[in-house]
């Protein structure tokens, strides 16, 4: 039964489209480091109680609502394109990409409240992992505006022509890739929730 169960499992990863598989296999490496960190640096703020001294930076708290707000944007891309709501899947990209946006510039603006404080990223073990952790989350975005960028350039490039748009709208090969950027997004926004929880436990 058992040897039944993992002959299924990769069957269903051969079926896969290698860009299914590259990002399943992205997201599941990434988890990895995100829990090694995340572990790493628990340990290390309850040995070193150096964070309480400070409070957790605004810029964080108001990226926490960004997040939630951009994961919200993110459930109804694929009911759009299932919809056919051309136009409105084009706003709603767009709006994911200003909100990724603007969660990096408060990612920024939180550092440089961390600065000030006297946090520093060459302190103490914690205060490293901190910079550490929101830092690889950040690089990890970027990756995931990137393609929010391409996509709206494509959707933006496709409205001009209705012929072209109505291809982009049944083409099984970008439904998958709104699909998995959907998943990459919603990653990304757990990982934020989880990293703002230790985030805050360490402060308080």
């Amino acid at each position: 039964m058992y040897d039944i169960g993992v002959a299924t499992w990769f069957k269903k990863v051969e079926d896969m489209h290698p860009y299914q598989t590259l990002v399943y296999l992205g997201m599941f490496g990434s988890g990895l480091i995100f829990l090694y960190l995340s572990i790493a640096f628990v340990f290390s703020f309850q040995q070193q109680f150096v964070l309480q001294a400070f409070r957790v930076p605004i810029s964080f708290l108001a990226s926490l609502g960004v997040m939630v707000v951009s994961g919200v944007a993110a459930s109804k891309l694929l009911d759009l394109y299932i919809r056919d709501e051309f136009v409105k899947l084009k706003e709603m990209v767009l709006s994911m990409l200003l909100l990724g946006l603007i969660f990096t510039l408060l990612q920024l603006l939180g550092w440089l409240e961390l600065q000030n404080m006297g946090v520093r990223f060459k302190g103490v073990a914690s205060e490293s992992y901190l910079f550490l952790l929101t830092g690889i989350h950040a690089i990890h975005l970027l990756g995931a505006l990137v393609f929010a960028g391409m996509l709206y350039a494509q959707l933006k490039l496709s409205s001009k022509d209705a012929f072209k748009s109505m291809l982009f709208m049944i083409n099984p090969f970008e439904k998958m890739k709104i699909r998995l950027f959907v998943i990459y997004w919603y990653f990304m926004d757990v990982i934020w929730v989880v990293l703002f929880l230790l985030i805050f436990a360490s402060f308080s």
